[in-house]
């Protein structure tokens, strides 16, 4: 089964090559993933009748008792048999639906084999969870089968449509999934159905799982967006709409219904949801003249059958459903392709346009015609046989001291056959027969082109599968029988061609002369729908629904969101005093905190660095001037870091040292872009009101810093760190070997933050268009070729007011000192105070003092590669290192040492991490080049922009 699904998954990801190498003839080869789920099903057949079903068991996330489980029981069989059989036949359709040269036919293909893949993890899975993954995987890839013509505005309504509907409900299944497997006890979906939970946890999955059901398969009063669906191509209608997707909420009802139909609740919504649905469906269809717009809301009809016959919980409602959920899959198919054929041969759908196709179009005539009669119920097609289970089940239980519930049941399916065989009719005489005169008494759509062999193969192949599958009832029943067993007793039902004179018999042929006879008075049945009063619409409630929540979307945020730093920061900081002051606040009065000996400091030094903390914060807090809060910040800044060496905290302090030197520059740069004033108006309340806040904010998380460690249970996992630095990641600084060894995911994500805030900030600054191309000296307005001695290669590109020879001359003789200085820390970093991201903030440090020194002409020569190539090569490096260190059978970024004699140097003794910290140096250092080049450079060249240099020269001039 697992192989399978990769294989699937992986032609998925094949496709876009593939369709770019062999054009269509890919859907051939595409083909061969669902093909061979469904040669797997028949492989597995035996096995699933003598009741031992194939079971996969892989784990997953052991920590978390994750496993992989996928169980292919009589039901999984049947719809596993039905993805692939009809996925198969579908991209085969698609190799002569397309033409050669239509746009995006290679995301389709992948999009298309990918969605196959998703539908046949869902039925297998055994797991709820994963059940849950693989569902929502259907929706996304649903989403973009939908809307394949995104230039189409009604293709982009009917995919967000689809997908806001079932991931609503797909949000409302994952409770009642969660609330079964914490009920049970177990996360095996074969193990809850044997033993369900009971009382208020059965009652609130039912309704989870059946509002996640009503989403997926479009019942009422979600109906709605499947018809809208109709936007997608052919091939999407027939194999999503008919035999995949929709069947999902179906076979959900079908796999927990003989855990909780027992539950009142779960009866009444299914039965009466299906039967609305059912009858809905069937009205609306007889009102369409848009063909596959008939067989939407004719799907939405039997979708309702679907759900009611295999949710009401009795074992021949279940087999009879089993029947039509196959017979379904075989006509509904057939029936859409034979759509797609007519639209490409003639370029409408409109029944009223189509007239006397059945001459031109023979083949595919006939198999609309046999799709349709199993559809209706005709003899023998499987369509009958299932229908006539389903009508004997019903009568038996409503007959048989059955509740009223039973008794609607059988009223609605019999009113709901009725329906399907009137818009069966109309929908084949439509297509295919011949009219008198058309509406407008135009000329008739007529075939302009001959079908290939493969666009009419397929839908003829499932429409002569629907008369051969019926006439093996027997064979039908014995491999369905194992699932309906597992429903509660009951009239046992059968699959028969001739069941004898039974009511069930009298009632098939009433239900067909009756929709016949609405077939002949369609004229006049169609007047009489227009005369009636039309209620609003689902669709209508929902677009009005959705634009109200709009509305009022944009109210909240116009309210809250008011373009103000401060009050956001204000909000945030407000939040943080008072949730965790409260808690500690009511601890206090209630005298339940527990006594702690506070020391007010270790040595008067560190009195001293936080007075000199407490002055420059309260200072900065009242500061007008935006540089004197900057310089206040970072005194207080590099008063902390002498707070950390105090602490015995190299490692932090020269961190903080470094970072806080980034920032500096950083802050300045980006002052040269604003006013030199926080406001213009007097601020004497609000600074107060900043200091209060502040000093509270500070108090509150003082408190907090004493308050958590009292409430751990259980010593802390970093007591063993010192041990696993040495043993594992053979080094003696802790806390390098916890970044680049212990705890490398945690660094591997905050590099990939970092790598995301700098192509943010730099997609802020290049307001039109990111350049990559490096600034080099040979690119300086007026640069020369002389041989000229300068202390900076590009000092000359600056106006003379600018430079300073004191700083050039300083920058040259550090710039290569601090580069060794940083290559230094890279190395010792493992064993002493340093590692990757100090070094990277040195290198950084570096190129900003060249920037400040010679402009950004020299930032170019002392970094003459993009930024992108430095952040990406980084991330890739420190990933890298987990990748090289499976293919030798360890861990994931787990460190391994090399012990090798190097000439002159002696014995080396190299770590795998070290390759990891190269990596984070050259994010940090791509980071610091990326916001130098923006907040620096680019900054620099539209302040030299002809339109800002008069802007300044005429406010100069003021």
């Amino acid at each position: 089964m697992l192989a399978v699904l990769l294989l699937t998954f992986a032609l998925a990801v094949a496709a876009p090559a593939l369709v770019a190498l062999l054009g269509r003839r890919a859907f051939w080869v595409l083909a061969v993933g669902p093909a061979a789920a469904a040669g797997y099903a028949l492989a597995s057949t035996r096995a699933v009748l003598d009741g031992d079903p194939p079971v996969t068991s892989i784990p997953w996330v052991p920590g978390l008792h994750l496993t992989i489980d996928l169980r292919l029981d009589a039901l999984s069989w049947l719809l596993l048999l039905v993805v692939g059989g009809v996925g198969a036949l579908v991209l085969l359709y698609c190799s002569a639906y397309f033409s050669r040269d239509a746009f995006g036919t290679g995301r389709f293909a992948g999009t298309l084999t990918a969605f196959a893949g998703a539908m046949m993890g869902l039925v297998i899975a055994d797991d709820l969870l994963l059940l849950f993954v693989f569902w929502e995987l259907t929706t996304v890839f649903s989403y973009l089968l939908i809307g394949h013509y995104a230039d189409r505005k009604a293709s982009r309504r009917a995919a967000m449509q689809a997908i806001v509907v079932t991931t609503a409900g797909g949000l409302a299944m994952l409770v009642g999934l969660i609330v079964l497997g914490v009920s049970t006890g177990t996360w095996r979906v074969s193990e809850v159905v044997v033993d369900p939970p009971t009382g208020t946890a059965a009652v609130v999955a039912s309704l989870c799982l059946v509002a996640g059901a009503a989403t997926k398969s479009a019942l009422v009063p979600f109906h709605f967006w499947l018809p809208a669906a109709m936007a997608a191509p052919t091939p999407v209608s027939a194999y999503l709409h008919a035999a995949a997707m929709v069947k999902a909420g179906v076979y959900l009802v079908a796999r927990f219904a003989p855990g909780l139909s027992g539950e009142p609740v779960w009866r009444w919504s299914v039965v009466s949801l299906g039967a609305a649905t059912l009858l809905l469906g069937g009205y609306r269809a007889l009102r369409q003249h848009d063909l596959k717009l008939v067989l939407a809301f004719g799907t939405v009809s039997q979708l309702g059958l679907l759900v009611l016959l295999l949710g009401l919980g009795t074992r021949a409602a279940a087999l009879a459903g089993l029947a039509l959920l196959g017979a379904h899959a075989l006509f509904k198919a057939a029936l859409f392709l034979v759509v797609g054929v007519v639209d490409v041969a003639t370029g409408t759908r409109d029944l009223r346009r189509l007239s006397g196709l059945w001459r031109a179009m023979p083949v595919t005539a006939a198999a609309g015609l046999l799709a349709t009669a199993s559809m209706i119920g005709l003899p023998p097609f499987a369509g009958y046989v299932a229908k006539e289970a389903a009508l004997e089940g019903l009568w038996h239980d409503a007959t048989h001291g059955a509740g009223g519930l039973e008794v609607a049941a059988l009223v609605a399916v019999v009113v709901g056959s009725i329906l399907t065989v009137a818009y069966g009719l109309r929908f084949w005489w439509g297509a295919f027969g011949t009219k008198g005169s058309l509406p407008d008494g135009g000329a008739p759509a007529v075939p302009h082109r001959r079908q290939p062999a493969l666009l009419v193969a397929p839908p003829a192949a499932l429409a002569l599968g629907g008369l051969f599958v019926a006439l093996v009832p027997s064979v039908g029943e014995r491999v369905l029988s194992p699932f309906a067993d597992t429903y509660p007793s009951g009239d046992p039902g059968k699959l028969v061609l001739w069941g004898g004179f039974t009511p069930a018999l009298v009632t098939s042929v009433l239900v067909l002369a009756v929709g016949a006879l609405l077939f002949g008075q369609r004229v006049r049945v169609e007047r009489w729908q227009a005369s009636l009063p039309s209620p609003r619409g689902a669709d209508l409630v929902y677009r009005r629904s959705m634009r109200r929540l709009d509305d009022l979307a944009a109210d909240v945020t116009g309210a809250t969101q008011r373009g103000s730093l401060p009050f956001y920061l204000g909000i945030v900081l407000v939040v943080l005093a008072v949730a965790p002051g409260a808690v500690i606040l009511s601890g206090l009065l209630t005298g339940t905190t527990v006594a702690v000996d506070v020391v007010p400091w270790d040595r008067p030094a560190q009195a001293a660095v936080v007075a000199i903390v407490a002055v420059a914060s309260v200072l900065a807090a009242r500061a007008r001037r935006r540089l004197k809060a900057v310089v206040l910040v970072g005194v207080a800044g590099y008063a902390n870091a002498a707070l950390f060496l105090l602490h015995g905290a190299p490692d932090l302090a020269l961190t903080q040292v470094l970072v806080e030197t980034v920032t500096l520059v950083v802050l300045v740069l980006v002052l040269r872009r604003m006013p030199p004033y926080f406001t213009d108006r007097p601020l004497t309340a609000s600074r107060w009101v900043r200091v209060v806040l502040g000093v509270t904010t500070g108090v509150v998380m003082m408190g907090l810093t004493l308050a958590a460690p009292l409430a751990r249970v259980q010593p802390p996992i970093s007591v063993d760190f010192p041990a696993e630095a040495v043993e594992y990641g053979s080094g003696d600084n802790i806390v390098n070997v916890t970044l680049v060894d212990i705890r490398a995911w945690d660094t591997v994500g905050e590099l990939s933050v970092l790598l995301v805030a700098a192509t943010g900030v730099a997609s802020l600054v290049f307001l039109r268009q990111r350049s990559g191309a490096v600034l080099r000296l040979s690119r300086a307005p007026g640069a020369d070729s002389g041989e000229r001695k300068e202390w900076l290669a590009a000092g000359r590109t600056l106006a003379p007011e600018r430079r300073s020879v004191m700083f050039e001359v300083v920058t040259r003789l550090v710039f290569h000192a601090m580069i060794v200085f940083a290559l230094f820390l890279l190395f010792s970093g493992h064993n002493a105070p340093g590692g990757g991201f100090a070094a990277g903030l040195v290198v950084g440090i570096a190129l900003a003092v060249r920037y400040l020194a010679g402009g950004r002409y020299e930032l170019g020569e002392a970094m003459p590669v993009p930024p992108g190539l430095l952040l990406g090569t980084g991330l890739f490096l420190s990933a890298g290192v987990g990748l090289g260190a499976l293919l030798i059978g360890q861990e994931v970024l787990e460190s391994f040492t090399f012990d090798f004699h190097v000439p002159l140097l002696g014995k080396v003794h190299l770590v795998t991490s070290l390759f990891f910290d190269v990596g984070v140096m050259l994010l940090v250092v791509g980071l610091v080049l990326d916001v130098l080049r923006t907040l620096g450079a680019e900054i620099d060249r539209q302040g030299e922009l002809p339109e800002n240099v008069v802007a300044v020269a005429g406010e100069e001039s003021r």
